[in-house]
């Protein structure tokens, strides 16, 4: 048999990570060199947050493996049209789902192809683009995975679901602030498109690999949401088998001793469809050393580095603490799949 080598790894302030095996393959290296497109769907209602928790994917691998399409580009009335209509881009009638499932068909196969693209700012169409992904593609919308065809395509998928005051708070900041949209209308948009969204969007939840439930923090501190401060739960549908462990290393006596900001987690399982699911719940605002060693095992079992998203902070918010146990979720996939 032959020797296995292990290096003992410690996190940026000198807290010990477990150590975990070496030589490992860079698996950007491996994605570069391979032929295949990995698709990350990620579903949720308008302004829910969804590109957040990919982030992380797009820090790790970096925008010559990553790329994104909106699918809001996929839609087939412009906004004059919807109102005139009196149909909301949430309801399917308003969507040509059988050209994206064409191009991602396409773009699964290796071709370009030639993307619409929707302008919020003026709310009609722009020309077309040519497109070509990169060896990762998230696809973000309120339909990533609404059909089977969609659903056979995309091979990791994710479901972003705020309550509804958070959603509705990150809404009005993004529609009145970045895409100019009059506050009052937004208001009056949100309530029209209700019904649509408990009938069309929020079902594809069923169908996703991770769950994310977003709520208020349980601590009572006004600024916790200035700082991004929220209640994280995240879904998950077990694994058959895992590529490799993932530590999620904490250090008690130093929570204990040293901790002055709130923090809490716990783990219960929940059934969905008769089938046992995982739900994680972390809230508050954790010490870097906690996510540094996350860092560090992802670096380890990936060989992929650096791995430093939140360098340089004394404290990473529960958001961000789930994105990194996500991104290796989805890079578990990755590599079984390659095996």
């Amino acid at each position: 048999m032959s020797e296995r080598k292990f290096t003992n790894r410690v996190s940026g302030d000198g807290k010990y990570c477990p150590p975990s095996s070496g030589n490992v393959k860079n698996l950007k290296e491996i994605i570069e060199d391979s032929g295949l497109i990995f698709i990350i769907g990620v579903s949720g209602d308008s302004g829910s947050g969804k590109t957040t928790f990919t982030d992380a994917i797009r820090e790790i691998f970096g925008p010559s493996l990553v790329s994104t399409i909106t699918l809001d580009d996929y839609h087939i009335l412009d906004r004059e049209e919807r109102r005139e209509m009196n149909i909301t881009p949430l309801h399917p009638d308003a969507n040509n789902f059988r050209i994206l499932e064409e191009h991602l068909s396409d773009l699964k196969s290796g071709k370009e192809i030639l993307k619409p693209v929707y302008n919020h700012k003026t709310g009609k169409f722009d020309e077309p683009v040519l497109f070509s992904s990169s060896k990762i593609l998230i696809i973000e919308g309120l339909h990533a995975f609404a059909t089977p065809e969609l659903r056979r395509l995309t091979d990791f998928s994710i479901y972003v679901n705020p309550d509804t005051n958070v959603k509705y708070g990150w809404k009005i900041e993004r529609d009145v602030n970045v895409r100019g949209y009059d506050k009052e209308d937004v208001l009056s948009e949100l309530e029209a498109r209700r019904r649509d969204y408990e009938s069309f969007v929020l079902p594809q939840s069923e169908y996703a690999d991770a769950l994310i439930e977003i709520s208020d923090s349980s601590f009572n501190d006004l600024s916790l949401t200035d700082r991004g401060v929220y209640r994280i739960t995240l879904h998950q549908k077990r694994l058959d088998k895992t590529v490799k462990n993932i530590c999620l290393n904490f250090d008690l006596f130093a929570i204990n001793s040293l901790a002055d900001r709130d923090f809490g987690f716990d783990f219960r399982v929940t059934e969905r469809d008769g089938e046992k699911i995982g739900a994680l719940s972390l809230d508050g605002e954790f010490q870097y050393d906690v996510i540094r060693c996350l860092e560090l095992n992802i670096e380890e079992q990936t060989g992929v580095s650096p791995v430093s998203l939140f360098e340089g902070r004394d404290y990473v918010t529960a958001t961000e603490m789930i994105q990194l146990l996500l991104s290796w979720r989805i890079i578990n996939r990755r590599i079984q799949m390659e095996s």
